[in-house]
């Protein structure tokens, strides 16, 4: 593995911890993935880049990570907590389907969206109803340990006999006490000892759609117990990050390390990692208020907030362009500065990736520009070490390109550089967009024969002085988003910025 120094912030601590992996090189993550009733918007995106990017620079560092990310198609309810309908079989209803239909078609849009923008996959994808036995196996070892109990056919977690060994509460900061002077009986919830208690197993109605047999009867799993079972499975009873958004923190991360410790008596995951949210002005955007934006909608540029359409690429980059912790607010304006700034990335790849080293006789070695690029180059890793913080690193990104086109445009001699230090800028450059951040050129199959032909139309009439052609054909260039770059001694494209 790479030395390093990673240090990521531990919700649990609340302090940043030097990474320490539980079995290295092997590391395990589990990240909450989606509830597949609808199309994902704005706001799934923002945990998938940022859990994949945690994941391409553990792997960069050398760590073989093992990545769960689950599938919720069974359990989640309307009212996030143990009131209301399961999200898929209310949308089942509406559009007469059975539940199972949702989950795949909202499956399929989801794994449409994450490879549009170049998430890896993650190493394992289990569904919460491919895991029913596991997660009544997890009910009845918690009734065995004297934290559950039983009433009418559904069974709940005894949240306050836990705190007397355990600290509720300890992951999101709540009092229990508060909780419970703030709580207040709900519709169906009078069967709860306390209002705090969360389900393990719920009695289903016989017009249930989603339902199972169990010891106590037919039902269904509560929504936070599909987690634990899921994680404990693949990842075993302790592994080193669990992940998620921020929204998720109360309570279902809550009840996770609750019924980790119940069943396992050890925490569940050594590092909590939380995203923020996304925001429209000022307000979380989600489903459940209806102000969110799909991704699709974004990419075609159909919904009404949209001065235009924005490419994957674009979302991406504007996801990386923050820090994960911290908020993102939506707007037009920060997608078109994220759009131009990918651009110019983009550009800076495509000349990295063709610039060769030119030795030249009688150059000497340039030390403060060769002090420059590695320093750049240091930073951009102390800016990951230091929770990732994809934005510092972006910065530190530029300062090379910097350099890159400085050389293309031969204002700085690679010969001045020397050859290590000149591959090193390039590899990292590379590398970094490419590996680390996950972008990518987006271009068709047509794209390079297309403009290599406009290209030598374009040259031929400069050299033949036809100004007029020469104008036309950089007009068209232009309208379809490509400049033409004039050089002393080369012509050649660019992506417009």
């Amino acid at each position: 593995m790479k030395s390093h120094n990673l240090k990521l912030y531990n919700t649990l601590s609340r302090e940043k911890e030097e990474f320490q992996a539980i079995n290295p090189p092997f590391v395990g993550m589990y990240v909450c993935g989606p509830t597949v009733y609808g199309d994902a918007h704005l706001g799934h995106a923002r945990p998938a880049v940022t859990f994949d990017t945690v994941n391409r620079y553990l792997t960069h560092l050398g760590y073989r990570v093992r990545y769960v990310r689950n599938i919720t198609d069974v359990g989640h309810l309307t009212g996030d907590a143990d009131e209301g309908e399961d999200k898929i079989a209310k949308k089942a209803k509406l559009e007469q389907l059975e539940p199972m239909e949702v989950a795949q078609q909202y499956t399929d849009t989801y794994h449409r969206d994450m490879a549009a923008l170049n998430t890896w996959k993650p190493s394992i994808e289990p569904r919460a109803t491919g895991h029913i036995p596991e997660q009544i196996a997890l009910v009845e070892s918690i009734l065995k340990e004297g934290l559950a109990y039983e009433v009418n056919g559904s069974v709940y977690f005894d949240v306050l006999k836990y705190n007397q060994s355990y600290k509720y509460g300890k992951l999101s900061g709540r009092v229990l006490e508060e909780l419970m002077s703030g709580s207040r009986d709900l519709d169906g919830q009078g069967e709860k000892r306390n209002a705090v208690d969360f389900a393990l197993w719920k009695n289903a109605a016989p017009e249930h759609l989603m339902k199972w047999e169990s010891p106590w009867g037919i039902g269904f799993p509560g929504w936070h117990l599909e987690c634990t079972a899921m994680s404990s499975k693949y990842l075993g009873n302790q592994f080193d990050i669990h992940g998620g958004g921020m929204d998720l923190m109360f309570p279902h991360h809550e009840c996770e390390i609750a019924q980790g410790n119940a069943c396992n008596h050890q925490d569940p995951a050594r590092y909590w990692m939380h995203n923020n949210m996304i925001t429209i002005n000022g307000q979380k955007m989600g489903k459940s208020l209806g102000n969110f934006i799909t991704l699709q909608e974004l990419f075609s540029g159909s919904h009404d907030l949209l001065e235009q359409a924005y490419s994957p690429m674009t979302i991406r980059y504007f996801m990386l362009t923050a820090h994960y912790r911290s908020t993102l607010d939506f707007s037009n304006e920060a997608l078109k500065a994220a759009q131009k700034g990918y651009k110019k990335l983009i550009n800076g790849l495509r000349i990295a990736r063709i610039l060769e080293f030119q030795p030249e006789n009688g150059v000497e070695l340039d030390e403060k520009q060769i002090q420059q690029i590695e320093s750049s180059i240091a930073n951009a890793y102390r800016a990951m070490d230091d929770d990732f913080n994809t934005a510092q690193a972006i910065g530190h990104l530029f300062n090379l390109l910097k350099k890159i086109n400085s050389i293309f445009t031969g204002q700085l001699k690679s010969a001045a550089l020397g050859e290590e230090v000149f591959q090193k800028l390039k590899e990292t450059f590379i590398t970094f967009v490419v590996d680390i951040l996950g972008l990518m050129e987006e271009k068709s199959e047509v794209q390079e024969p297309m403009l290599d032909l406009l290209l030598k139309l374009y040259r031929e009439a400069k050299t033949a002085r036809d100004y007029q052609k020469v104008d036309e054909i950089r007009a068209g260039l232009k309208s379809m988003g490509f400049v033409v770059k004039d050089m002393k001694d080369k012509i050649d494209w660019a992506y417009e910025e």
